[in-house]
């Protein structure tokens, strides 16, 4: 087994700043907003873990069983030397492609990218002792703002996976895909999962769950802000919402104040409002048409190669190359 590295781009105490920051800018806008990111301490990504066992949380089974049942496709397609994975958490899903990518023996590094190391290490080890033959180079940084970390030296095939381009706005999500095509070399390639537009009455559930496990992950995000910048949220003055927002095409996850309530944050010496029944968004989380997406990745430089979706048009797998 080859040693995994890891290059870090992205500190701890950098990581907190960026939460400072954000957090003033979100929590003082009107309305009020947070960004997903700050989800996923240790127990924000147990939680999430436990989302996607959910009967009802529907893209995690269903991405993956589009990865199970196309892997040898999307490798033979993409032939890469190189995999990226952006926002690659556990890298579970992913072992169906470098099964599929190292069968075919072009596949020479897999770059896991993360902002959690404690993330990243674990995933590079058990990633580097079930594919020996293989070189892991783990990167440590924010996937919105670290292309230019991303290895070069052969072929290349990007993977964001799991549906986490629609925590992006339009104009965020443009400016990430151009991101992605300025960094590639004409030729190489994206393989990019999404969540496609289907009935609410679906969607909904999947993020408000009966079992209360997304409110509770929802709810996470003030505690990080308790425990990170000793801030004093109450969690029980909060309950979790989720809305299907149809002109944008996008689910809102937000939480919203039971009572009229104020928050004091130490560490940005700022106090808080709160009006009973005010509301705070903690993410959107888009889905697409097959139309759509093929139209926001030409405006990026990617023409598309080829689509999978599953029997019930849920959930999307799309090979695109750079132009």
């Amino acid at each position: 087994m080859k040693t995994p590295t890891l290059e870090v781009y992205l500190t701890p105490a950098e990581s907190v700043d960026a939460l400072r920051a954000e957090a003033r800018e979100g929590l003082t806008a009107t309305p009020k907003w947070l960004s997903p990111k700050w989800f996923y301490d240790a127990r924000g990504s147990e939680l999430f873990e436990e989302i996607t066992a959910l009967p009802e949380y529907y893209p995690t089974r269903t991405e993956r069983g589009l990865l199970t049942q196309y892997a040898d496709e999307i490798a033979a397609l993409t032939e890469p030397e190189i995999l990226i994975e952006l926002g690659s958490g556990s890298s579970e899903k992913t072992r169906l492609l470098l099964d599929a990518m190292t069968a075919r023996g072009t596949l020479r590094t897999y770059v896991p990218q993360d902002v959690s190391v404690t993330a990243l290490e674990g995933a590079a080890q058990q990633v580097g002792a079930e594919f020996p033959g293989i070189d892991v180079l783990g990167v440590v940084s924010d996937f919105t703002g670290s292309l230019h970390h991303l290895p070069g030296g052969g072929r290349r095939a990007v993977a964001f996976l799991g549906g986490t381009l629609g925590n992006l706005v339009p104009a965020e999500r443009a400016e990430f895909l151009s991101g992605i095509a300025a960094v590639l070399a004409p030729g190489e390639n994206l393989i990019l999962g999404v969540g496609l537009v289907i009935d609410p009455a679906v969607l909904v559930p999947a993020y408000d769950d009966a079992a209360g496990v997304t409110a509770q992950f929802n709810l996470n995000v003030l505690a990080v802000l308790n425990k990170q910048l000793g801030a004093n949220f109450p969690l029980e003055d909060f309950r979790h919402v989720a809305l299907w927002d149809a002109e944008n095409q996008w689910i809102e996850m937000r939480l919203e104040a039971l009572r009229e309530l104020s928050v004091h944050i130490d560490d940005l010496d700022l106090e808080i409002t709160f009006a009973a029944g005010e509301q705070l968004r903690t993410e959107i989380s888009a889905k697409f048409t097959e139309d759509g997406i093929a139209a926001e990745l030409a405006s990026a430089g990617f023409g598309v190669r080829k689509v999978w979706t599953d029997q019930d048009q849920r959930f999307a797998l799309l090979c695109a190359q750079r132009a």
